[in-house]
């Protein structure tokens, strides 16, 4: 396989554990997002967060490289078609819904915007294959099928811990063991970044108005303080813990 050179676009928690592991490919040359230019073969962009932001990088993206450049990207709270829409060449964008711990499997589902060339779908399964894993393609709706089901979970499980149905350790161990999940929801959150929990829930409820996508007020108001889990090593059990400290 020749090489291809890779350009990854976003500051969250997916883009790190995706250049995490593209740097061990031997068929893979980095370039800086700051100095692509028409002979980038891939851009991968994370941005789910904030919509703005995500169609500014994705337009600047266009201006520096070639037309017909693979461009993955993350549509965890839009659909790929609204994201393609942004774009003069519309037909090479995929979009890919994952989590930071997409390791932990070897599966990233695909979406395929309306207006895409549907070769692009191989060049992005040999993208992937590259790091283990296989794709499968499905509808482009937001947030794909497991980013929406586990969000919901976590959802879910932050509204019993603002409700003090349990505190969060106990949530955690009552999943583990009732449904044999190698984590618990709020680990979950913590170990993949609940800014990304977040879009998955926010572009469900603006897209399909429904009250059981609303994102509970406590994942809200941790994204807002900046405790999305990570390297922050701040987000649930960091909020209950401060809180008990605060009622001392």
């Amino acid at each position: 396989m020749t090489t291809k050179t890779i350009v990854i676009v976003g500051d969250n928690l997916l883009a790190k554990e995706l250049s995490h592991s593209f740097q061990e490919i031997e068929q893979v040359r980095f370039v800086d997002p700051n100095r692509m230019d028409k002979q980038v073969d891939v851009v991968i962009e994370t941005t789910n967060l904030d919509k703005d932001e995500k169609k500014r990088r994705m337009q600047e993206i266009e201006a520096s490289v070639s037309p017909t450049t693979l461009i993955l990207t993350t549509t965890l709270g839009v659909t790929a078609t609204e994201v393609a829409s942004w774009l003069n060449y519309p037909d090479r964008v995929i979009g890919f819904g994952t989590f930071a711990n997409f390791k932990e499997g070897n599966l990233i589902e695909v979406a395929l915007p309306l207006q895409a060339n549907p070769r692009y779908v191989q060049a992005a399964s040999v993208i992937f294959s590259l790091i283990n894993q296989d794709i499968e393609l499905v509808e482009d709706e937001v947030g794909f099928v497991f980013p929406r089901i586990l969000s919901m979970i976590v959802n879910e499980a932050a509204y019993a811990l603002t409700e003090q149905t349990a505190e969060a350790e106990a949530i955690d161990v009552a999943m583990k063991k009732g449904t044999n999940y190698p984590k618990g929801p709020l680990e979950w959150a913590e170990r993949i970044g609940l800014d990304d929990i977040y879009a998955v829930l926010s572009g469900l409820y603006r897209e399909l108005g429904e009250e059981r996508y609303r994102p509970a007020p406590l994942i809200r108001k941790l994204v807002y303080a900046g405790w999305i889990g990570g390297e922050t090593d701040k987000c649930f059990y960091h909020y209950q813990n401060r809180n008990k400290e605060l009622s001392i």
